[in-house]
C-alpha cells in the first residue's frame, strides 16, 4: 500500500466513526490527516500517532468494529483539541518516541484503546475511551503500564457503573441521595443496579469496602452519600474524564437503584 493509500484508508476509518461520534468525525479526520486545513489543532506528535493507529485499524474486518475504532479516535481528537486550546500541551518526555526494538508508548496505548473500543458493544463507553487516550498524551505523570491497568479495569465496567463512578466523583458539588440502599431489592432491575455498586466496592474503586459477613442486624445500611472514590477510582475518573459524563446518565443510574435524585 502506498503512502497516499495509507492516508486515504486511515482518514476513512475516522470518518466512519460518525454513527457513534457524530458529524465531528469528518472534522477530526481533517485534524489528523490534513492539519493545515483544520479549524482546530492538536499536537503534531499526537496527530502522527493517531495517523499510525488509524491506518493499522482500517483493516479491521467487522464493519461495526470499524465504526467504533473510528469513533474512539475522533473522540480522542475532540478532547485533545480542547486541551490544546486550554494551554495544556502534549507531553515531551519520550512518549511519542520509538524505543529500541519497539514502538513509541503512544502507539502501544492507542492500539490498546482502539481494541477496547472495538469490544465495547455498549457504544456510550467509546467516547470516554477516546478521552483516556488524549488524557494520557498530555499527562507525563502517567506511563503506559498505568494506562493499560486503567483499560483493564474499564473493560470490566458497564456504562451504568461508569455513571455511578461519575456521580461519586462529583459528590462534593452534586450531593448523592441520603436514603439507604436496599440490600436485596425484589425488583430484578434494581437488584442488578445494587450489584453494580457492590462490584465497584469489590474491585476497590469505591469506599467503603464490602463488609465481612456478619449477622444482618449488625450490618450498617449503605447510602449512596457514603460512597467515595478510592485512589484507583480517582485514576479511572481522571483518565476517562468522567467529569464530562452527562448528568442525565448519572441520574438514570441512581434511578435504577430506586434512589431518584431529589
Amino acid at each position: 500500500m502506498t503512502a497516499a493509500e495509507d492516508i486515504q484508508t486511515g482518514r476513512a476509518l475516522i470518518e466512519q466513526g460518525a454513527p457513534v461520534a457524530g458529524s465531528m468525525s469528518r472534522a477530526a479526520a481533517t485534524v489528523v490527516f490534513e492539519p493545515t486545513a483544520a479549524a482546530v489543532q492538536i499536537s503534531a506528535s499526537f496527530a502522527a500517532s493517531l495517523r499510525t493507529v488509524a491506518t493499522e485499524a482500517a483493516a479491521v474486518p467487522v464493519p461495526r468494529e470499524q465504526v467504533r475504532a473510528g469513533a474512539v479516535l475522533a473522540f480522542a481528537v475532540e478532547y485533545a483539541a480542547t486541551q490544546h486550546r486550554s494551554g495544556r500541551p502534549a507531553r515531551t518526555d519520550g512518549w511519542f518516541t520509538a524505543r529500541a526494538g519497539s514502538r513509541a508508548p503512544a502507539e502501544d496505548v492507542a492500539e490498546a484503546v482502539v481494541a477496547a473500543a472495538r469490544r465495547s458493544t455498549d457504544e456510550r463507553r467509546v467516547r470516554h475511551l477516546g478521552y483516556l487516550l488524549a488524557e494520557v498524551a498530555c499527562s507525563p505523570d502517567l506511563d503506559a503500564e498505568l494506562a493499560d491497568r486503567a483499560l483493564r479495569l474499564t473493560d470490566d465496567l458497564s456504562w451504568r457503573q461508569l455513571a455511578l463512578l461519575a456521580g461519586v466523583g462529583r459528590r462534593d458539588r452534586v450531593p448523592l441521595p441520603m436514603a439507604p440502599l436496599p440490600d436485596e431489592p425484589r425488583v430484578w432491575s434494581e437488584w442488578g443496579a445494587r450489584e453494580d455498586v457492590a462490584d465497584l466496592q469489590r474491585s476497590g474503586l469505591v469506599d467503603p469496602p464490602l463488609p465481612a459477613a456478619r449477622p444482618v442486624a449488625t450490618l450498617p445500611r449503605l447510602r449512596a452519600a457514603d460512597l467515595r472514590l478510592t485512589r484507583r477510582g480517582v485514576l479511572l475518573h481522571r483518565l476517562l474524564a468522567l467529569d464530562l459524563l452527562h448528568d442525565d446518565a448519572v441520574t438514570e443510574a441512581l434511578a435504577a437503584l430506586a434512589l431518584p435524585r431529589s
